[in-house]
């Protein structure tokens, strides 16, 4: 095993034990590679690759602390990743959602309470005929989010995050070349809805799973 890689496991497993907690400034350099019985040097490049992936936040200046370690930091360097492939991957990134988003609607029927519902609906009336694309493609990120948070995992949420921004180009290229885009979008969103607001958790997953589809299958036609 590379030195560096072993620091990395070390400093981790201070991290999964509790003795490096969310916040915690690290030791000082020295009293660290000592306690772990590395060198200064490869505790550096350590701390550097977690840096990277934002487990530490190196504060010129100050020392190096862990960060809050929430799915929203931890899930920013794969955010990074999907970004540089989005256009070589894009369908590839529809299949996850393909499977992700019918997992949140399962997760969410049982949660979404009435006030939820009276949102998601709002949410669905905010769109018409007459809605330009951005706002449809802004609108249905909004709507898709909700739901997300609605299934109570932090992780997921934050995974859908990640791959709904990365796909707005195609759902934006669709709206503009595809025929009844607005409306299809609509009635989807709308059983989606209705699936929740009878808390079926099944119906809720399978709408999903067609509403995902339907761009997935149209950008494969279109870039065929």
């Amino acid at each position: 095993m590379a030195v560096t890689d072993e620091a990395i496991l070390k400093i981790k497993a201070m991290i999964r034990s509790g003795e490096l907690r969310p916040g915690d400034r690290l030791p000082p350099e020295k009293e660290l590679s000592d306690a772990l019985g590395l060198s200064r040097s490869s505790l550096r490049e350590a701390v550097k690759a977690l840096e990277v992936i934002r487990v530490l936040d190196v504060r010129r200046g100050d020392g190096t602390y862990v960060t809050s370690l929430t799915p929203d930091i931890l899930l920013d360097a794969m955010s990074f990743v999907v970004d540089i492939h989005q256009d070589s991957s894009v369908l590839e990134l529809f299949e996850v959602r393909r499977i992700l988003e019918p997992a949140a609607a399962t997760l969410a029927a049982p949660r979404a309470t009435a006030a939820d519902i009276e949102h998601l609906r709002d949410l669905v009336a905010q769109v018409h005929g007459t809605t330009s694309v951005d706002d449809l493609v802004a609108n249905d990120q909004v709507f898709h989010r909700y739901i997300a948070e609605l299934a109570g995992n932090a992780y997921l949420t934050s995974l859908l995050e990640t791959l709904s921004s990365s796909t707005l180009r195609a759902r934006i290229w669709r709206g503009l070349s595809e025929e009844g885009a607005v409306e299809r979008t609509l009635t989807e969103h709308r059983a989606i809805v209705d699936a929740l607001a009878r808390g079926d958790a099944t119906l809720a997953a399978a709408h999903a799973t067609v509403h995902i589809n339907g761009v997935a299958e149209w950008l494969r036609q279109a870039v065929g």
